[in-house]
């Protein structure tokens, strides 16, 4: 059991355990074509809706984002009409956001191997809290920089999927993310010392069916821990030179689904729902403690899913997982459904992954459509929270 004056040295600064994410993607896909789910998944149209069927679920904290490629419409100039938008009625509606200042997207003239990227996004992030604070001067305001770092350079930086559009420079692109997250932190405390900052990065697994060879072995295990290094630059113990500090591992946001582990050799995904577990399967609970045992930092999961059927399913293997980590009193501050809202691929814009809470059949209305069974278990997850007086 972890102490209660650990607990309370790490306030939970959420207003729910339960959480839900909104789609914010606006990068450029695999085609080069400008996607904008925030509007295509039609949450920008039915923004007041969405929020009121989170809070009859018992969701009063989300994640949303800015999108950078449409506030900046030029260099340093901001149009924050949308932003200021969700501002206002997530505070009538008693909703908490958790802004992404870049989830994927930058604008049409940058990418992160430009040599002003840093700049531009530091300028940004000191603009929002500008702006934020001007509208919500109270409060605890918590951002994450930029989601998915580790995903996001790997998309663009080796596989071509998005900007740059480049093989082989993973790193690269890696490494300029993580200047303009850390200069970004630096521009936003300046303005204002108390903004918390959750690091939002995929959470996975990586092992080798090569018991007898060392090398294989160690193969995988490097490839996991490069899961670690935005985490080891943000906090300075890595890449020094970027000015990361322990403080900025504020909040350690950890994004999982049921793909998040693989063996190396093949990459061939775990089954996650065989009975017994597969034996190179982990369980979440015993992932999230790997990282708080490596950080000592509070945990959220801060996106998780699965597309179609298994949707319930999912939903209350991850409700069992959560429920399992909170018994032991480890700081798991929440876990967030992303999307609350189904939305479709950014590659094939006609393919809808039905992964939401409430899904989406008519993409001329974008009319919300309950999964009621997923509901169901998410109400028997807030019981479960409740019974454990842990705040839902």
């Amino acid at each position: 059991m972890f102490s209660n004056e650990f607990l309370t040295l790490n306030k939970n600064p959420f207003k729910s355990f339960l959480m839900g994410g909104f789609e914010c993607a606006d990068q450029q896909n695999a085609f080069g074509n400008r996607v904008d789910l925030y509007k295509a998944s039609g949450h920008k149209r039915y923004l007041e809706e969405d929020y009121d069927n989170l809070n009859l679920i018992g969701i009063s904290t989300i994640r949303e984002g800015i999108r950078w490629s449409v506030v900046e419409t030029r260099p340093y100039h901001y149009d924050w009409t949308e932003v200021e938008r969700i501002i206002k009625i997530s505070q009538e509606k008693n909703i908490q956001v958790i802004w992404d200042i870049c989830h994927f997207g930058y604008p049409d003239d940058l990418t992160p191997l430009h040599p002003m990227f840093a700049r531009r996004f530091s300028h940004l992030c000191r603009a929002f809290v500008i702006k934020y604070r001007s509208l919500v001067p109270d409060g605890t305001l918590i951002v994450t920089p930029i989601n998915e770092v580790s995903f996001i350079s790997w998309l663009g930086g080796d596989v071509r999927g998005t900007s740059p559009y480049c093989i082989g420079q993973g790193w690269e692109v890696k490494y300029a993310l993580m200047k303009a997250y850390i200069e970004g932190i630096e521009m936003m405390k300046k303005i204002d010392t108390s903004v918390r900052i959750m690091v939002t990065e995929p959470l996975i697994n990586i092992v080798s069916n090569n018991f007898v060879e060392p090398k294989a072995v160690f193969s995988a295990e490097d490839k996991h821990n490069e899961q670690f290094q935005v985490h080891d630059i943000l906090s300075g113990a890595m890449c020094a030179e970027l000015r990361g500090k322990p403080e900025y591992l504020d909040i350690v946001g950890v994004n999982y689904y049921y793909d998040n582990q693989w063996i190396n050799e093949n990459h061939k995904f775990l089954p996650w729902a065989e009975e017994p577990p597969h034996p190179l399967f982990r369980s979440l609970h015993s992932l999230i403690e790997d990282v708080y045992l490596r950080y000592g930092r509070p945990v959220v999961i801060s996106e998780t899913s699965h597309p179609g059927e298994d949707r319930p399913k999912w939903i209350r293997t991850i409700t069992n997982e959560c429920i399992s980590i909170l018994k032991t009193g480890l700081p798991l501050f929440g876990c967030c459904f992303y999307p609350v809202v189904d939305r479709p691929d950014w590659d094939h814009l006609d393919d809808w992954h039905h992964s939401g809470i409430w899904d989406v059949f008519d993409v001329g209305s974008l009319v919300r459509h309950p999964d009621a069974k997923s509901i169901e278990i998410i109400k028997d997850f807030a019981q479960e929270l409740a019974a454990l007086h842990v705040l839902t």
